[in-house]
Parts: structure tokens; C-alpha cells; sequence
């Protein structure tokens, strides 16, 4: 029951901005003011940053990350804590959502229907202007190694971003990939029948280009990117050796 004399905000206090996502016209109407653009600056500025302090707190020890699952909730909880210090004003409200289901008018290759579940979604904003983020990760590691349908997953998950950024509900797509092989890095080649999933440091792909798996039985279907991409691996010395590599790698895109 609501209490008396106490007025219910429009946009209910921590309540995603984006649950409004199936609306279009609210979608549409948004960020009405060079407010927007100001937030997605200071979004970008929170995801700078937390993936600054998270590849250097696995380094370092601080957090321990074993699979994907914990390197998705420890770098959430990174940006939930610095996304918090970025609310300047009374009207602002920062929210996270993790492996939130979307619906798209058009069908996704990785799901093979118009759903996907996106990793991380952040919300900047306030009722009208605000900024929102779609983030995909990837963490491999060398004892759980699934080549080459590992490079395979990398390419799809691009993929799925992009059709994200045309449903036009996000100003920023990001893929963020975490590993412990140099395989994927460094490597000095690949079998001829996936060598063109190839995302090594200092590759590059062309838009356009067709990526096909070309062993007997495929691990997924062809994949056609339309945008350019160059890999550049941020390699990180780890604090304590021990019986991991010496190193970790962390590949991080803008889509």
C-alpha cells in the first residue's frame, strides 16, 4: 500500500532506466538535451576505468577469477562501485543488469532467434537523458581450452553486438575478452581450416569479410561482420608467478 502524502516519482527510484526498453517512444524521445551526450561520456569514463582497476586487481591478486562467471560479477561490481561516485546530480541514477534478455526485431546468429541474453547492461542517466551500454565478455583459460571454437565464440559474440548497436537501444557495444594463453595472442599460426578466425595481436579484419569454419562438421555457421576491427591485446604481468602463466591478456573493442 502506498503511504499517504508521499508523491511516487515518474521513474521510480532505482529502477532501471532501460525496463522502459520495449517502448520505443520512449527510446526515441530521449536525450532530448546535449545531456545525453554528456552521459555517455561519463559512461564511457566508468568503463575506462573499471576495466583499468579490474585487469590490474587480477594481476595483482586482489580478486581471483577462475572461469567467466567470475570475471563477469567481479567486474560488475567494480563498475556498480565507480558508476555510484558518477551520480553529480540528485536526478541521476546509475544502474547494472546482468545477463538481461533482450528482444530484437531482427535474428540473432548466436541464439538462432530474435533473443539474446547480454552479459552487462549499465544505465547512466536521469528520466529523459541517459546512456546505456551492451557488454559481452569472454574469459579463457589455458587448462579449459576449446580451440578453435573458442576463436569461433570471440567473432559471434562481435557479431551479436553489432545487431546490437543497430536496434538503437545502446550508445556503446563492448567486448571484453580475459585469458591466460598466449595461444590466442601470440600464437605463430592456425590450422588453414579456421585460420581466419584470427583476432591475435596485431590482426586486423576487413569488413565484409566471410569467416568460415571449414572442417567436416562445422562448430557454427559462417559469419560476416560489417565493421573493421584491429586487435590490440593489453598484456599484463602478473604480481606472484605461479603455475598459470606468467601473464595475462586482455583484448578489449569498441563495436
Amino acid at each position: 500500500m502506498k503511504p499517504e502524502n508521499i508523491t511516487i516519482p515518474s521513474h521510480p527510484v532505482g529502477m532501471p532506466l532501460h525496463r522502459n526498453r520495449f517502448d520505443k517512444t520512449i527510446w526515441e524521445s530521449r536525450n532530448l538535451s546535449n545531456l545525453g551526450d554528456i552521459y555517455i561520456s561519463r559512461l564511457n569514463e566508468i568503463i575506462e576505468k573499471g576495466y583499468e582497476i579490474l585487469t590490474k586487481q587480477i594481476a595483482g591478486g586482489a580478486i581471483v577469477v577462475d572461469n567467466e562467471a567470475s570475471f563477469q560479477l567481479q567486474f560488475a561490481y567494480i563498475l556498480k562501485t565507480i558508476g555510484e561516485l558518477y551520480k553529480f546530480s540528485s536526478d541521476d541514477l546509475f544502474t547494472i543488469e546482468l545477463e538481461s534478455k533482450f528482444s530484437f526485431t531482427e535474428g540473432l546468429q548466436k541464439s538462432k532467434s530474435k533473443n539474446a541474453r547480454i552479459d552487462v547492461i549499465l544505465t547512466l542517466g536521469d528520466s529523459t537523458n541517459y546512456a546505456t551500454a551492451a557488454i559481452e565478455l569472454k574469459f579463457f583459460k589455458e587448462k579449459n581450452h576449446r580451440e578453435p571454437n573458442n576463436r569461433y565464440d570471440v567473432f559471434l559474440d562481435l557479431h551479436n553486438l553489432e545487431n546490437y548497436k543497430k536496434g538503437k537501444l545502446f550508445d556503446i557495444t563492448l567486448f571484453i575478452l580475459g585469458t591466460n594463453h598466449s595461444h590466442y595472442v601470440n600464437q605463430k599460426d592456425y590450422s588453414p581450416l579456421t585460420t581466419c578466425f584470427d583476432f591475435r595481436d596485431g590482426a586486423q579484419y576487413l569488413a565484409g569479410t566471410l569467416l568460415v569454419y571449414e572442417t567436416d562438421k562445422p562448430y557454427g555457421n559462417p559469419l560476416r561482420l560489417e565493421n573493421n576491427y584491429n586487435f590490440k591485446w593489453d598484456v599484463i604481468e602478473k604480481k606472484f608467478n605461479n603455475t598459470d602463466n606468467s601473464n595475462l591478456y586482455f583484448l578489449k573493442l569498441k563495436v
